[in-house]
């Protein structure tokens, strides 16, 4: 697999190698990138005028880990050929890296036109405007928006029906920032300029409102934070996600039945002293 994977960059190198011996100076030649497109490692801080080759060999870095992460967390993956044509999920991080490298240009309507074809192809929605990071896995991904002021860490795992969206019409930004090493539970929908930390996970079904700390846990609609969970070493076993409204209920079921006692012992007291009072009587 690793042979096939370096034919495709070899063809790239060969492909573009003439565009080497023109002009590094040629404002052509340099496309303007945020940290956002190929991971926040990749791009330093400062450093957002590339050389084409340069971008095109990170690019390729990007793809290779978006393609390598699907092993990593699928065990249905078995053949990279298999990845390659029947994952969505891949097919709409390749258009959305073309849209947002397209859309960090300052080019208008073409990356939203790439954005519409690749929901119409794989049922994911993500506007060019997201920042997606490397690494990233969109399981199934039927029924996934993700907003143009999102941004998604690396290595952040994605179920279908998620929604990173806003709360509204407001300006600016407008949509969730979601740490590394994420996973969100499917249907769950973060909604609002909200911080999701490094290692937290999100239930399925989820409604998130508020941001979820680092290693936390946000489940129920609306969600709450539970920080007393292992986020890092098994962050896929959803079945072992707490779920705080059983806690709730339990803990009322368990008030109701110590008063439920404390009222049956007042009314044995209260028989009690009623029976005495009677037998005092003339």
């Amino acid at each position: 697999m690793l042979l096939t994977m370096r034919l495709p960059s070899r063809f790239l190198t060969a492909f573009f190698s003439p565009l080497v011996r023109l002009p590094r100076t040629a404002p052509w030649l340099e496309l303007r990138l945020d940290r956002q497109f190929f991971g926040q490692q990749a791009c330093p801080e400062g450093q957002q005028g590339l050389p084409i080759m340069n971008t095109l060999r990170m690019a390729w870095q990007v793809i290779q880990s978006d393609f390598q992460v699907i092993f990593d967390r699928d065990p249905a993956a078995r053949h990279w050929l298999e990845v390659l044509f029947c994952y969505p999920g891949f097919h709409a991080l390749l258009l959305h890296r073309l849209a947002h490298l397209l859309h960090q240009q300052g080019i208008g309507f073409i990356p939203r036109l790439i954005s519409h074809l690749g929901r119409g192809l794989t049922g994911i929605e993500i506007h060019p405007g997201a920042s997606i990071g490397r690494g990233v896995f969109i399981d199934h991904g039927m029924g996934v928006v993700i907003g143009e002021t999102a941004i998604v860490g690396d290595h952040t795992l994605i179920y279908q029906g998620v929604t990173l969206g806003g709360t509204g019409k407001e300006t600016g930004k407008r949509h969730p920032t979601v740490g590394n090493h994420v996973v969100i539970g499917a249907g769950a929908k973060i909604l609002g300029n909200i911080q999701i930390g490094d290692y937290a996970r999100v239930g399925a079904g989820s409604i998130v409102l508020q941001a979820v700390p680092e290693g936390c846990t946000a489940v129920g609609v609306p969600s709450r934070n539970l920080c007393r969970t292992n986020t890092q070493t098994n962050p896929l076993e959803h079945g072992q996600l707490p779920d705080a409204e059983a806690v709730v209920i339990r803990s009322l079921v368990s008030r109701i039945e110590q008063l439920e006692a404390q009222l049956a012992v007042l009314h044995t007291e209260s028989v009690t002293v009623s029976h005495l009072s009677c037998s005092r009587l003339p």
